[in-house]
């Protein structure tokens, strides 16, 4: 009998289409490069800027696990990956992680054979409209043609909302954000819906966006997170931790500019644990140096950081902290890292 386990493991894990070859930390060195799949261009998450630079949260996220492992948040190899595709791609291992605005569920979690290493957004489902439309709520949206994304947990959500709701509605498939920017330019859909941060963005590549408007339902949950392959526990616990080290970054203080100094402060031991000058071996927990968090924060920032920098309200996107403030702001806040220690 214990001779037939392995084989009995390896048919179970193949059927489920979750195996995973161990190893993502040591093929990430060797290639002396993160290969991080995004997505094909989502102003705030992950787009080129006009010098074709990646910049966005979701490309701060490969950024801090670069610099956790590689001691350079630079060294990424960006992979523009459509919805259709981002699964089978990961579990082929041509991308060693996936941070592509992508919900966390249940059957993604564990049909599919993927970890879901936390939420850096949380967000949920709305609909965007034209004000020549005039509605204001999606409750009058009986009979829209409305533009949605193929591939996406957004098809499923729109068909029950209308469902739920008696009425009916035309969908027009796209593939990708800008295919559908493009679609609902051109007066192809009446309505354009996906999650409530990618209408913000979306927005803003419109002519004259001021003449749209996001209509006040919200009508899923999808929490957004960086996704690495079932399999290689190490790995799952660099990219989870890679995360939790911006949030409790931002939640002790400590920012890129005074990371280095506040590594020098004896009175914190939380502040001197995260930034690896507490002796604690943490780092070598992880199989990274010690200063693999104060290399995230110095070259990435802490979550907050991230935050404003990218999708805030001084960003043409705007959006406020909401539930993705830390759990303590007093406010509306749920972001939440279990502590390093």
């Amino acid at each position: 009998m214990k001779k037939l386990l392995p084989l009995a493991l390896g048919i179970a894990a193949l059927a489920t289409g979750s195996i995973a070859s161990a190893g993502t930390l040591d093929d990430v060195r060797s290639n002396d490069v993160l290969k991080c799949g995004v997505s094909t261009g989502l102003a705030g998450f992950a787009t080129p800027d006009d010098t074709g630079e990646w910049q966005g949260l979701d490309v701060d996220t490969c950024r801090a696990i670069a610099a956790a492992v590689l001691g350079d948040a630079k060294k990424v190899e960006f992979v523009p990956l459509t919805s259709k595709v981002r699964f089978e791609v990961l579990k082929s291992g041509e991308i060693d992680v996936l941070s592509r605005v992508t919900t966390w569920t249940l059957t993604r979690d564990v049909g599919l054979g993927l970890n879901f290493a936390g939420v850096n957004y949380y967000d949920g489902q709305g609909f965007m409209v034209s004000k020549d439309l005039g509605v204001s709520s999606a409750k009058e949206l009986d009979g829209a043609s409305v533009c949605v994304q193929t591939g996406t947990t957004t098809e499923l959500n729109l068909s029950e909302y209308f469902r739920l709701n008696g009425m009916t509605y035309e969908p027009v498939p796209v593939e990708t954000s800008t295919e559908g920017r493009a679609a609902y330019s051109a007066g192809r859909c009446d309505v354009y819906t996906t999650d409530a941060s990618a209408l913000a963005a979306q927005r803003t590549g419109l002519t004259n966006p001021g003449n749209y408007v996001i209509l006040p339902e919200i009508i899923s949950k999808e929490p957004l997170g960086p996704v690495v392959r079932h399999g290689d526990d190490q790995w799952f616990d660099i990219v989870k931790w890679s995360h939790n080290a911006m949030l409790n970054a931002e939640e002790l203080g400590v920012t890129a500019a005074n990371a280095v100094e506040r590594s020098k402060d004896a009175n914190n031991p939380a502040v001197q644990k995260l930034l690896g000058t507490a002796d604690a071996g943490l780092g070598k927990q992880l199989g990274l140096s010690e200063d693999w968090a104060l290399n995230i924060i110095t070259q990435v920032g802490n979550y907050g950081e991230s935050f404003e920098r990218n999708v805030g309200v001084k960003t043409p996107l705007g959006l406020e902290r909401g539930m993705n403030g830390l759990w303590n702001d007093g406010k509306t806040g749920i972001q939440y890292a279990p502590p390093i220690k």
